[in-house]
C-alpha cells in the first residue's frame, strides 16, 4: 500500500517517522512521498525556511539510504491545482494520510487516491473541529481530550471515525506540552491502524468494516483561528480563566499586558491558593493591581475573581525571567496597575 503523507508543523512529525519506520521494517506499506507547505519566510531575516515535516523527511533519508530505500519525495505547492494533481498522480499513491497539512482537499484531489484519504485530528471529534483544537481544550478547561483518526470528507473534520483515543488532562498543560503529547499518541494510534490496513489486500480493505468507520456521535463544536491580539490579558477575568489563557497561548501568541506603557509578557503562573488568598480578594483591589509577592508562588496580581500568581515573565525585547530575577530589577513593581 503506497501512502502519501500530507503535513506541515511539528505535531505531524512523529506520525511521518512512524510510517517511515513501518516501511523500513517491511510492514506492508511504502511512503510514496510527502506533501507539505511551500517554504515560507521566518524570523527577523525573512529567509524562506522549510516546514518541520520537510526537515524531518530530509533527516530520515540517511537512515533510509543505509537500508537501501529511496529518499522521500517531497511535494510543495502554493495551491492544489492541476499541476499539483499531476505531480501527485505520478507517485501512484493508494492512500492519503493527512495531519495538519494546512490546505483543504477538493474532490478532484481526493479522487487521485483509490482508497481515499484519512486525517488525524487532536481532539475527541466531533468536539473542536477546526484548526485550533488543542488551545480550545485548554481554554475551556476540559478534563479530558484525545486524538481521532477520521476518513477525509469534503466538510471539515466531519468524516467517519476510524480510531480514537481518550486521555485525561491535569490542568497544567500548555499548548506546547499538549501538542507534544498528542503528537506521540497520534503516531502510535496511526501505526496501529495502518498495520491493520496493510494486513488486508487493497480490494478487501476498501470494503471492510475497519475502513468504513463509525459516524461521529454528539453535537459538533468548532474552534476558531487564534490572532495575536487574543493574547491580551483582561484582568477582570477570573484567575482560572487567565491561567487557562496563559497556558493555551503558549508558545503563541503568548499572553501580554501593559505596565506604564511597556508591554509585559506573562509566560507562566497559576491561580493563587496560598495563605491569605481569600483575604487578598476581599480587599476589593482593582483587577490588575500587583498586590505583592508570595515566596513560593511568585508575583500576586488581583483579578476579577481571585488572585493570579505570576512565576515567569518578560519585558518586550528582553529575555524571559523567573519572578525573583524580575523583581530584582523592578523594585517598585508592587502596587502598580497592569493592563
Amino acid at each position: 500500500m503506497r501512502i502519501l503523507f500530507a503535513g506541515s508543523p511539528g505535531i505531524a512529525v512523529p506520525s511521518l517517522e512512524a510510517l517511515s519506520a513501518m516501511e523500513l521494517a517491511g510492514e506492508g506499506i511504502a511512503l510514496a512521498g510527502i506533501l507539505t507547505n511551500a517554504d515560507s519566510p521566518k524570523g527577523r531575516s525573512g529567509k524562506p525556511e522549510p516546514t518541520d515535516v520537510s526537515v524531518a523527511a530530509s533527516g530520515l533519508d540517511t537512515a533510509r539510504a543505509e537500508k537501501g530505500f529511496p529518499p522521500i519525495a517531497q511535494l510543495k505547492f502554493e495551491k492544489l491545482d492541476a499541476a499539483a494533481r499531476e505531480a501527485v498522480a505520478a507517485l501512484k499513491p493508494d492512500l492519503l494520510i493527512s495531519f495538519a497539512y494546512g490546505k483543504i482537499f477538493g474532490p478532484k484531489f481526493l479522487g487521485l487516491f483509490p482508497l481515499g484519504g484519512i486525517n488525524i485530528h487532536p481532539s475527541l471529534l466531533p468536539k473542536y473541529r477546526g484548526a485550533t483544537p488543542i488551545p480550545a481544550a485548554i481554554l475551556n478547561r476540559e478534563k479530558e481530550t484525545g486524538v481521532s483518526i477520521q476518513k477525509l470528507a469534503l466538510e471539515m473534520d466531519a468524516g467517519d471515525i476510524l480510531a480514537q483515543e481518550k486521555f485525561p488532562l491535569s490542568g497544567n498543560e500548555t499548548t506546547a506540552s499538549l501538542s507534544e503529547d498528542a503528537a506521540q499518541r497520534s503516531a502510535e494510534l496511526l501505526a496501529s491502524l495502518t498495520r491493520e490496513f496493510a494486513a488486508l489486500p487493497k480490494e478487501a480493505l476498501s470494503k471492510s468494516a475497519l475502513f468504513q468507520g463509525k459516524s461521529q456521535e454528539g453535537e459538533p463544536s468548532c474552534c476558531s483561528l487564534i490572532r495575536k491580539e487574543d493574547g491580551h490579558i483582561d484582568w477582570k477575568l477570573s484567575a482560572l480563566e487567565i491561567d487557562a489563557r496563559v497556558r493555551a497561548f503558549t508558545p503563541w501568541p503568548l499572553c501580554f499586558t501593559a505596565q506604564e506603557g511597556q508591554t509585559l509578557y506573562i509566560l507562566e503562573g497559576q491561580p493563587f491558593e496560598g495563605p491569605g488568598s481569600g483575604g487578598q480578594t476581599e480587599t476589593k483591589a482593582a483587577p490588575g493591581i500587583v498586590l505583592g509577592i508570595d515566596r513560593g508562588k511568585g508575583i500576586l496580581v488581583q483579578t476579577g475573581d481571585g488572585v493570579y500568581a505570576v512565576s515567569r515573565l518578560q519585558w518586550q525585547a528582553k529575555k524571559a525571567l523567573d519572578w525573583k530575577s524580575f523583581m530584582n530589577g523592578a523594585r517598585d513593581f508592587v502596587g502598580t496597575l497592569l493592563g
